[in-house]
């Protein structure tokens, strides 16, 4: 899968030093940086926030190793939930057209006030490895 321009050309959408190394040490499993990824809020309710439908496009980066999940929105997590963590097990993994893969689930598992549904889309070549991984873990 190609990596976003802004990723050829300016690193956006690289994990950050300090969190690369903090992955290493936990064993990678699976990573891709620089990849198209989108954000999609259904019926979302949050302080302040509103929104029936609406989409956001992003350069990014996810990641599993042996401990954790992570995704990143430009250089901000977006997703960090630990290989053990319940929440993980109430989130829902699929792959669409091959090489996206889809991560949704009620923010009110990380958020009590919020409510509604987050949809993290990854444009990735490694789509098909995240989704068995995340599902042979869950098992």
């Amino acid at each position: 899968m190609a990596k976003t321009l802004l990723y050829r050309l300016f690193g956006v959408g690289k994990v950050p030093v300090q969190l690369s190394s903090e992955l290493k040490s936990e064993n990678v499993i699976l990573l891709d940086e620089g990849i198209p990824g989108s954000v999609t809020y259904l019926d979302f309710r949050a302080p302040g926030r509103r929104s029936s439908w609406r989409r956001q496009w992003f350069t990014g980066a996810i990641a599993l190793t042996q401990t954790r999940l992570v995704a990143l929105q430009y250089a901000n997590p977006i997703v960090n939930v630990p290989v053990t963590d319940e929440r993980l097990r109430r989130m829902r993994f699929s792959v669409e057209g091959g090489s996206t893969l889809l991560v949704a689930f009620d923010p009110a598992l990380f958020h009590n006030d919020w409510s509604g549904t987050i949809e993290y889309r990854f444009r990735t070549s490694q789509a098909q490895a995240f989704l068995e991984k995340l599902s042979r873990g869950r098992e």
